[in-house]
């Protein structure tokens, strides 16, 4: 079952997005401050916990639930493009005063970080990043997209899976414990991410508000992020894991147009901080060791 999630030191909500933006912080407060951003789009930061605070040790971690999302969901019908997400992560960066920057960036929340330092490179407006890093980032181009969301569906259809639905099925759960067989329902809709199926058990259950999800990625067309990374030049960890649905070489493609540092984990899949967090923890560390002295240099 998934760990409790311990109480934030303290949180809040945005007043200078067009919609308030829920936030908190955990760690003691620091000039070492990691401002993380959970994927989806259209999800929200908690299922990142509790085992991203394992970073919370060194560094002030904060989060945000981006709109249309957990706390920050809005009845405005508007589309929530990528845009939308760039300039809430700008004002998000100055209301908190996240400086020098350094974005962690999970799944989606990754490419958002990616095309935040891109619009950066170009808009004055918004406080460019000093450091990256990218944890299993979402495809990069629409071809790579289009294998993860076939592979997905593959590996939900696949004998271990079956398995583990039909165990449910005998269970009886679904009468005698409803709450728990509610969690089974989760742990089985998300593990064809997972290099091993039972690991789902452990990721904290989240919802994913299908029309952010679905409007962020119409927003972004027919894309293809690659040719555009030689543009950054910031320090930058990618880390994947080698059984993740999203193809590695989305991920390796990215590492070398970035010029960056890049960790593949042989035992883990799309969610490193259930699977193999000793191991994602220490190589972000690492970074973050390496790096802290052009960090400060930034400031």
């Amino acid at each position: 079952m998934p760990l409790p999630i311990p109480a934030p030191r303290i949180d809040g909500a945005t007043a200078s997005t067009a919609v308030p933006l829920y936030w908190c912080a955990y760690g003691a407060e620091s000039s070492s401050r990691l401002l993380v951003l959970h994927g989806g789009p259209g999800a929200h930061h908690e299922y990142l916990l509790p085992q991203m605070l394992t970073l919370a040790s060194r560094s002030e971690l904060l989060f945000y639930d981006q709109r249309g999302g957990g706390r920050s969901r809005t009845d405005d019908p508007t589309p929530i493009t990528w845009q939308v997400h760039v300039e809430d992560l700008g004002r998000v960066v100055q209301e908190l005063g996240v400086h020098p920057l350094t974005l962690v960036g999970y799944s989606w929340g990754a490419m958002l970080a990616i095309l935040y330092t891109l619009e950066a490179a170009e808009r004055h407006t918004l406080t460019p990043p000093h450091r990256l890093v990218l944890i299993d980032p979402a495809p990069l181009s629409r071809r790579w997209r289009d294998e993860f969301e076939a592979e997905f569906v593959r590996r939900q259809g696949g004998p271990e899976v079956a398995r583990l639905r039909a165990e449910l099925a005998a269970s009886g759960l679904k009468e005698t414990d409803p709450a728990a067989y509610r969690q089974r329902t989760f742990e089985l809709s998300v593990a064809g991410y997972f290099s091993h199926p039972e690991r789902a058990r452990d990721l904290t259950p989240f919802r994913v508000t299908g029309r952010v999800q679905q409007s962020v990625w119409e927003s972004l067309g027919d894309f293809d992020l690659i040719p555009l990374l030689s543009a950054i030049n910031v320090p930058t960890l990618l880390v994947h894991g080698w059984a993740d649905p999203i193809p590695v070489e989305s991920t390796l493609a990215a590492a070398r147009a970035l010029r960056a540092r890049c960790v593949v984990l042989e035992a883990s899949g799309h969610v490193p901080y259930v699977e193999q967090p000793d191991a994602l923890f220490g190589a972000i560390e690492q970074f973050l060791e390496d790096t802290s002295e052009s960090a400060a240099l930034g400031r």
